[in-house]
């Protein structure tokens, strides 16, 4: 997978024998052993741990639910209450389940951010950073189509108005984007065959996002792991094993995490939800505000605030993709925004605008937040398209220390094991 070389030994006679024909111990000792970690990683690296976590746990208890729930328009929601009431501990596999996926994405935005902070995407972790934004996209899918299972009110209406933006796509090629989604419905409604579908792919894309995380570890141990200076591993001083440095202070951050959602689980597992997805599905009612979930009201705010369906949609897809382009839209010399005093401020405007977003998407969509809306939106987009690739070529970055060592030690620590280390900016 890289081109650390592991120092693994077998200890027994049948570990040699094993080593000789199937090296699976060499590999995960060389990979998540004593494979070089970057000495100066903070608690912001632990998130990477956190998100494998959170998708076991998606995983185990998702498989258990699936075991009891029941995929027809009939017997769906009484499934779901069923598995709270009856099944041994079915409260807490459904609470976890369904906070998980908020603390899933939670976990996800927080790393997103700091490799964007970071500078995690730049060269050579190219690969590495479009396929975090691969596993974004199929997290979201996965999460919409799982939204729509409970069949309450608002899991209903939220797939039927979110189905239909597909219709757009008539405008551009008339028939189209109405084939699109009644092949989602499996009709010309929204109705059990859409539900039995959407669980169907709802099982499925969580493996599809196993194997895009298996991708993403491998790219990750192939370039290595960045850091906060923004530095590479230069000499043997520049880095710790990976056991039992960096895995304990994940635990110490998995901890702090697993804190938070046990407090979810236990005291709090609806809070995250909409009250009207205690009400069974209706096609007769509408509800007063149909809104997703928490994770996706940014998305929600960019696309109800461009007048046109078709705009809207295109907006909000390219929000996401425009992501897989910051390696090549960020001009700047350096990789960590600690060096880069000006962008360091657009970056915190970034961060804003995207809780920003957030808030108002979950608002009506009228009057003074739809023209709020559509500020933040348009600092959204330029925010990657102009802040980046101008602020690099005229922002003068901080001087670089000469080594991970000397950003964790000091100044001049270190010197000799660095000799010849460039303290120059990154050249591209």
């Amino acid at each position: 997978m890289s081109s650390h070389e592991s120092n693994y030994k077998p200890t027994s006679r049948f570990g040699k024998w094993l080593d000789d024909r199937l090296p699976v111990g060499r590999l995960m000792h060389g990979q998540f052993v004593d494979f070089p970690t970057p000495r100066n990683l903070n608690y912001w690296w632990t998130f990477g741990g956190i998100l494998t976590f959170c998708l076991v746990a998606q995983l185990v208890t998702g498989i258990v639910l699936a075991m009891h729930y029941q995929p027809s328009a009939a017997e769906a929601f009484n499934s779901v209450d069923h598995i709270r009431r009856d099944v041994n501990y079915g409260w807490m596999i459904q609470a976890m389940h369904a906070t998980g996926s908020s603390m899933f994405f939670l976990a996800a935005y927080i790393h997103l951010f700091r490799g964007l902070y970071y500078g995690s995407y730049k060269a050579p972790r190219e690969i590495l950073w479009i396929l975090g934004v691969f596993i974004i996209l199929a997290m979201m899918a996965t999460a919409f189509m799982g939204y729509s299972l409970p069949w309450g009110q608002m899991s209903f209406w939220a797939v039927t108005v979110i189905t239909n933006l597909f219709s757009s796509l008539d405008s551009i090629i008339p028939g189209v984007g109405t084939a699109i989604v009644q092949w989602l419905w499996g009709g010309y409604s929204v109705s059990g065959s859409t539900l039995n579908r959407f669980f169907a792919l709802h099982y499925l894309l969580p493996f599809v996002i196993v194997g895009l995380v298996a991708l993403h570890i491998w790219a990750l141990h192939v370039v290595g792991q960045n850091n906060p200076a923004g530095l590479d591993i230069k000499t043997k001083s520049d880095s710790v094993p990976m056991y039992p440095y960096a895995v304990a202070k994940d635990a110490v951050g998995l901890f702090a995490f697993l804190l938070v959602f046990a407090w979810f689980v236990f005291f709090l597992p609806d809070y995250l939800g909409h009250a009207d997805n205690f009400i069974e599905a209706n096609p007769l009612v509408t509800p007063p505000h149909i809104v997703p979930e928490w994770y996706f009201l940014p998305y929600y705010a960019i696309l109800r605030a461009v007048p046109s369906k078709l705009g809207g949609v295109i907006l909000m897809f390219a929000s996401i993709a425009i992501l897989a382009f910051a390696p090549w839209l960020d001009t700047a010399r350096v990789r960590s925004s600690k060096y880069r005093p000006i962008y360091k401020w657009f970056f915190w405007l970034f961060v804003f605008t995207c809780l920003a977003l957030g808030y108002l998407g979950a608002k009506p969509a009228e009057g003074s937040y739809v023209a709020w809306a559509r500020v933040f939106t348009a600092y959204y987009f330029l925010h990657f398209i102009v802040v980046m690739p101008i602020l690099g070529l005229i922002e003068t970055p901080k001087k670089l220390p000469g080594s991970i060592t000397e950003d964790v030690l000091g100044p001049g620590a270190g010197k000799g094991a660095t000799a010849g280390a460039a303290a120059a900016p990154e050249t591209r």
